[in-house]
C-alpha cells in the first residue's frame, strides 16, 4: 500500500493530524507511523492507537501486515525535540 495514501487516510480521519509513515525494513509489510494530533489530548495511548487503527479500517487486515505506532499530542511531540 502506498505510504502517502496511508498518511492521507490518517490525516483525513483524525482532526488536525500530521502523519508520517515509513517502511523501515523496505519490505512493504512492516510499516512505522508517527502521528501528531491535538485530538489525542486526554486520550490514553490505547485510545490514540485505536483512533489510528479506526482511520485505516479494513486496510489493517488486508493491506498492512504490521504497523509500529508512535502517537503524540503537539505538546508531547514538541517536548521531545
Amino acid at each position: 500500500m502506498d505510504l502517502a495514501k496511508i498518511e492521507r487516510l490518517i490525516e483525513e480521519a483524525i482532526a488536525d493530524a500530521e502523519a508520517t509513515v515509513s517502511d523501515p525494513r523496505n519490505d512493504g509489510e512492516h510499516l512505522a507511523a508517527l502521528v501528531v494530533s491535538p485530538a489525542f489530548e486526554g486520550k490514553t495511548l490505547v485510545q490514540q492507537h485505536q483512533m489510528v487503527y479506526d482511520a485505516l479500517s479494513d486496510h489493517m487486515t488486508t493491506d498492512i501486515h504490521a504497523l509500529e505506532l508512535k502517537t503524540y499530542t503537539p505538546a508531547e511531540y514538541d517536548a521531545r525535540q
